[in-house]
């Protein structure tokens, strides 16, 4: 018998990222709290008696000096469950609610493995005593966000770049894309470019933060890369400060960055720049939609949404519209429209929070007694899809 009154509080709702996780409550326009999904402990701390010792989580992890950093998420799924627990306890203390007191709706990347699903739920019904879950797909909560039930959506956050086709609110598994290439290869590739432009090394944790943050702040996506490395060249950007952007770092030495704002980004389109073995996401989408039935074609086509933080460069939406209305064939080549939400940083966890907060959802949960007499059977059969959205 259930013993708490669940359903009449906001449920959590909490994003997961190989990034960083979101976390709030249903209902609410944004997250709550945002932080890096990593641990720490001190580098002289054995593995195996860590549990003994402090282990500092998200921010504080990356503030503190000497520790040795565990990403409990490799690629968008999960990979450390211990980590990932003591990820989920720190996204429970900063909201400053029990576990036991509200429903939560757990986000997952596209394919996620049964078998991770099913540990989600035992680690949030056993270990966290929730009262009631619901686990969707990041893909299909991006398009809701957005009022759609029917989209390709091209996901891209730190550790892994997803494109899922949806219709009705069911994914086409058959047809979903994965690329290995996303915000955290983005990051690495700008260690490189900062070092060759800067003639310094780039190699230790302090200097891929500062890689990272000059990546989210300075770098653009240009329309036609070729014609912008050749301006860069004939104004020698390189050479002087003329045509560069400064930035400053923790220590306060100011660093002027040329071409690596233009010539990061880019291998998203041309990964081959950075000796990457994946076609550009241009090419994944219209494979992705080529592998879909052909009269769904042009209606995803006309629907490409973007999501992630990995999606936010400036002349993103431009510039992938471009390519893939070039791409595509004469007829569809009309249709092709990417949609790229100012708020599509959240777009997963807002769709998240719309969803959980609805009426009509309040059948979708899976209550601990539900799990405990049916076990994961039901957690598959109620999870798939938002079919009873739209019909």
């Amino acid at each position: 018998m259930e013993t708490t009154m669940w359903d009449e509080e906001p449920a959590v709702v909490l994003d997961n990222g190989s990034g960083n996780i979101k976390c709030g409550f249903a209902g609410e326009e944004i997250p709550r709290c945002v932080f890096p999904s990593v641990t720490g402990v001190p580098m002289n701390t054995r593995r195996s008696s860590s549990s003994s010792q402090r282990v500092y989580v998200g921010d504080e992890a990356l503030q503190e000096k000497g520790l040795r950093y565990f990403y409990p998420m490799e690629h968008g799924i999960v990979s450390d469950w211990d980590q990932m627990e003591r990820v989920w306890r720190h996204a429970y203390e900063q909201l400053r609610v029990p576990p036991e007191r509200q429903a939560v709706l757990l986000t997952e990347a596209p394919l996620n493995p049964i078998i991770n699903r099913e540990k989600m739920a035992e680690t949030l019904f056993e270990s966290f005593g929730v009262p009631a879950l619901h686990v969707q797909i990041q893909a299909v909560l991006t398009l809701y966000s957005s009022g759609r039930t029917d989209g390709l959506v091209l996901d891209s956050g730190d550790g892994v770049t997803h494109l899922v086709p949806v219709f009705e609110g069911q994914t086409m598994p058959q047809s979903v894309r994965r690329l290995e290439l996303a915000g955290r290869d983005l990051t690495e590739w700008m260690m490189e470019l900062l070092s060759d432009e800067l003639d310094r090394p780039f190699t230790t944790s302090a200097d891929r933060e500062v890689a990272r943050r000059v990546k989210e702040s300075l770098c653009y996506i240009s329309l036609s890369f070729e014609e912008e490395l050749q301006a860069a060249e004939e104004e020698g950007i390189n050479e002087d400060a003329k045509g560069k952007e400064p930035f400053t770092l923790p220590d306060g030495e100011v660093i002027h960055v040329g071409r690596a704002r233009f010539c990061c980004p880019e291998i998203l389109f041309n990964p081959a720049l950075a000796e990457k073995p994946y076609d550009g996401i241009q090419h994944a989408v219209i494979n992705c939609v080529n592998s879909c039935p052909i009269d769904l074609r042009r209606q995803l086509l006309g629907s490409v949404v973007l999501s992630g933080g990995n999606t936010m460069f400036k002349g993103m939406q431009q510039r992938l519209q471009s390519e893939l209305a070039a791409l595509a064939n004469k007829r569809a080549a009309e249709d092709v429209r990417v949609v790229a939400a100012s708020e599509r940083k959240f777009s997963v966890w807002i769709g998240a929070a719309i969803l959980a907060s609805l009426t009509s959802f309040a059948s979708e949960w899976i209550t601990r007694t539900e799990y405990a007499e049916q076990g994961a059977a039901v957690l598959h059969k109620r999870c798939d899809s938002l079919s009873f959205v739209s019909k």
